[in-house]
């Protein structure tokens, strides 16, 4: 049904979990698809699993954070494979359960460069070096992850909650500069997911918050995204669109 065949996508933050499933459900729907990561290692090895099973992948190591970083990625990709089609924003920083947060009165400036420089600058900086060349061909994609705390808020993620939010508003002003040049920018919000192996008692602690009684999975969010990427979805543009397991309703 949705036929990503000739498209070229990058994906950041592929190399594990989220990022990884993305990969390789738009390579299996016909994407050529660009695995970045910070360390190379794991970028690697999702594009060589991709490409074993008969899809088209490379690996491409680039800090999203680096805007020359992330020009210098986007040319390599566009050398090898062609321009690039669609962008799927997923790397980021995640809070972690087992932090000892503390409240934003007791933090520092130092401590919010991790949450704003991936959180909102990676997605500024992968946005500038590749939206410009999809208003030129008349057609792109771009799919931001972002989090529910970015529309709920949450405590003692203040910093976290501010930085995803300011992602889903770029979003959604983005989505108006370009949507009468076939282009489209939505971003998801997303609800917990576990990673592989997680703490099974942090995991069913935190299952209890939502009504499907389960976090969410990689498998969960991916579809979603091979939907937004698609021709498919090219009425859909400006929004945020929850995928929390019911966490939050509105």
């Amino acid at each position: 049904m949705f036929d990503l065949s000739g498209r070229v996508a990058l994906i950041t933050g592929a190399g594990q979990n989220l990022g990884a499933e993305i990969a390789r459900v738009l390579a299996n729907n016909g994407a050529a698809v660009v695995v970045n990561d910070l360390f190379p290692d794991r970028a690697g090895a999702v594009a060589s699993a991709i490409s074993a099973a008969g899809g088209m992948a490379i690996a491409i190591e680039a800090d999203v954070t680096d805007l020359e970083a992330v020009g210098q990625m986007v040319s390599e990709a566009e050398a090898r494979l062609g321009p690039v089609d669609i962008l799927v924003n997923n790397a980021g920083v995640p809070p972690n359960p087992s932090w000892d947060l503390l409240p934003f009165h007791q933090t520092s400036p130092e401590s919010w460069r991790a949450w704003i420089d991936i959180n909102l600058y990676g997605v500024l900086h992968c946005c500038h070096a590749t939206v410009g060349g999809m208003v030129e061909r008349g057609w792109g994609r771009v799919v931001n992850i972002v989090s529910d705390a970015g529309r709920t808020g949450e405590g003692l993620l203040a910093v976290y909650c501010a930085a995803k939010a300011g992602a889903a508003g770029f979003s959604r002003a983005l989505a108006k500069e370009v949507a009468p040049h076939g282009v489209t920018v939505n971003a998801l919000a997303l609800g917990t997911l576990g990673p592989p192996g997680g703490d099974p008692e942090l995991v069913q602690r935190m299952a209890r918050r939502y009504p499907v009684g389960r976090i969410g999975a990689p498998a969960d969010i991916a579809p979603a995204v091979l939907w937004l990427a698609s021709d498919e979805a090219s009425w859909v543009t400006g929004q945020t669109i929850p995928i929390n397991g019911g966490y939050a309703t509105s």
